[in-house]
């Protein structure tokens, strides 16, 4: 419904221009016929002459006809170019306002999707050595690239964690910790890895600051 209302209001404000141009079209015609028929003017037969005087007043007269006129076609252009820069904002608007809804969306399957990620890799984790050659793990391993393959083409990314410095931005902290191996501020352990799409998180990495 919202984008039929869009539609409709688009191809209004098109009309309007439209006749708006149109208008100022004839407007133009108009002044220029004043202007031969000022070039031209003959005396009709049977007529006196006219006066210097009277010529003068009928040329101020037509002048001040054509001015009027020449202000209506700068007011009926600034009409026009009014309305297309409005129509322009309008389709801009319109494209951010798509254009965040489909990101909206797609953060959204997104934050479904990544609990799978995080049991595949849970899994993974429990494998033993013996058993990574088994057909079976292999397998799962291939369908789990392929995820993080088709994900990354779309822009979404896992957040650096472990050895980077706490960054409130990228990270959670749910724990402070010591550690010999980073300084106070590092991120020694992560619990729920993080991702970002298209340069905006989609969750927190969830992780264990050294104090």
């Amino acid at each position: 419904m919202a984008e039929q209302e869009k539609e409709i209001l688009e191809e209004e404000i098109l009309e309007e221009t439209v006749e708006a141009a149109e208008e100022a079209e004839e407007t133009a015609e108009a002044v220029e016929e004043v202007a031969e028929e000022i070039d031209s003017e003959e005396v009709p037969e049977g007529e006196e002459p006219k006066t210097w005087a009277e010529k003068r007043a009928a040329k101020k007269q037509k002048k001040e006809e054509a001015n009027a006129d020449k202000e209506k076609i700068a007011e009926l252009e600034d009409r026009v170019k009014r309305q297309l820069a409005e129509f322009e904002n309008y389709r801009n608007r319109t494209e951010k306002e798509k254009q965040a809804m489909f990101e909206t969306g797609a953060k959204s399957v997104l934050e479904k999707l990544l609990p799978v990620i995080d049991n595949f890799e849970r899994g993974f984790s429990t494998v033993d050595e013996s058993d990574k050659e088994d057909a079976f793990v292999q397998g799962m391993q291939k369908v789990y690239k392929q995820m993080m393959d088709e994900l990354e083409k779309i822009g979404v990314k896992p957040i650096e964690a472990v050895g980077q410095e706490f960054n409130p931005d990228f990270h959670n902290a749910v724990m402070q910790m010591e550690s010999e191996e980073f300084e106070s501020g590092i991120i020694a352990q992560e619990f729920m890895k993080g991702y970002t799409y298209r340069d905006s998180v989609v969750r927190y990495s969830m992780v264990g600051v050294v104090s």
